[in-house]
Parts: structure tokens; C-alpha cells; sequence
């Protein structure tokens, strides 16, 4: 048997997913239980709103890699756009409601995920701009067609795959045997190295080479 917290975030789950109107009074009374119930495990209704996100939201974040960075940024690229599709009043919750100034502290999972895979491609010399620039740029079209995609009556996944391959062409290079590295590229990729090994070196070491590897990265 359900508890109340459960009933709750189920409740105002499935008046999302059916587009209803998300009350406390209609949550409240899908559940079964009474509003200071609602107040008490979640604070507000935003609260519980934010709670039901960010559990959806965070199944399709969960991505084990699988040792090549490149497939792992396409296939987090095309769960990011079925996930809004298959949830688009969630997605809606989301990337509809942004603050000047304020980052979603819901969809950092996903940002950070992000950088995770766009790091381990530096590490391999694959990045041409800092991860946390190329992230930015990724997660801004991956988001942008996502919300495209969800406004057409039939989905054009073609376009997605196409915007998805633009927007890894434009952070990513694939080294040649006969083209030597850049020093731009060498020094982004020294940088992932260090980060995920920094026990040879003191904190003031890793600062001043991290700023020195980022010059050169520019």
C-alpha cells in the first residue's frame, strides 16, 4: 500500500502527464488525503511539483558509459529528446518557466552528465572548446530541437539527428595520424587528464596549471 508521500507525487504525476490542471485542492483529492499532508511532506505545491521533475527527469540522466565519449554524447543527445516527447508537460515544467539569472537547479543533473561525457572526449583529444563551453553549446540545441520536435503534430527525428551532428561538429574534432594536435587541443585535453588524477599535484599546482592550460585552450 501507497503512503501519502507516494499517493501525492503519483497524483500530481498523472494530472501533469494528462495536461489537468495541477491544483492543490485537485492533488489532494487524487491522492486521498488533505492539504496540510501536501504542506508537510513537501512544503508547497511547487515543491511537490519540483519533486515529481526532477524524479522523471533524472531516470533519463542516468546514462553508464560505455567507453567511447561519442557514442555516449549521441545517445545522451537522443534520450534528452524522448524523454521531452514522451513527457512534454514535464519537459514544459522544465524549460518553460527560466529565470533571468537563475540556473534550474533540476536540470543540473543533466548539464553535468553532459560535461562528464564532454570531458572523457577531451581526455581522448576530441574537444576543440573547454567542456563547460561545450556543454553550454550542446545542451542549448539538444534543448532547442527537443522543444521543436514537441510542437510538431509528426516529430521529424531526421532534424534532430541533423542538428545533433551539427552541434558536435562544432565542439568536437577527430584527430587524424597525420594531422598533429593543436595546442589548443592538447592543452584542453592535459587539462582532463590532471582533473581526473589530481592526487600527484597540490591544490596550489593544480590552480596555477589549470589557469595556465586554460590560456592556452583559448
Amino acid at each position: 500500500m501507497q503512503n501519502a508521500r507516494d499517493r501525492l507525487l503519483l497524483a500530481a504525476a498523472e494530472l501533469l502527464e494528462s495536461g489537468g490542471t495541477v491544483s492543490t485542492r485537485a492533488v489532494c483529492e487524487r491522492a486521498g488525503v488533505q492539504a496540510p499532508t501536501l504542506y508537510h511532506h513537501f512544503g508547497s505545491k511547487q515543491g511537490l511539483i519540483d519533486a515529481v521533475v526532477n524524479h522523471g527527469f533524472t531516470q533519463y540522466t542516468a546514462v553508464e558509459s560505455s567507453g567511447d565519449p561519442l557514442d555516449d554524447l549521441r545517445e545522451g543527445w537522443d534520450r534528452h529528446v524522448r524523454f521531452g516527447l514522451e513527457h512534454p508537460s514535464f519537459y514544459g515544467l522544465l524549460y518553460g518557466r527560466a529565470e533571468p539569472g537563475k540556473p534550474c537547479a533540476v536540470t543540473a543533473p543533466a548539464h553535468a552528465a553532459l560535461r562528464e561525457r564532454l570531458t572523457a572526449a577531451a581526455a581522448q583529444g576530441l574537444l576543440k572548446v573547454p567542456a563547460d563551453e561545450a556543454a553550454e553549446q550542446v545542451l542549448a540545441a539538444n534543448v532547442g530541437i527537443t522543444l521543436t520536435l514537441i510542437s510538431q503534430p509528426e516529430p521529424d527525428f531526421r532534424l534532430s539527428g541533423r542538428v545533433r551532428e551539427a552541434a558536435l561538429a562544432g565542439v568536437l574534432h577527430t584527430p587524424s595520424a597525420d594531422a598533429p594536435a593543436t595546442r589548443a587541443s592538447a592543452a584542453l585535453t592535459l587539462r582532463a587528464l590532471v582533473a581526473d588524477d589530481p592526487g600527484a599535484l597540490t591544490a596550489g599546482e593544480r590552480a596555477l596549471l589549470g589557469e595556465l592550460l586554460d590560456r592556452l585552450a583559448r
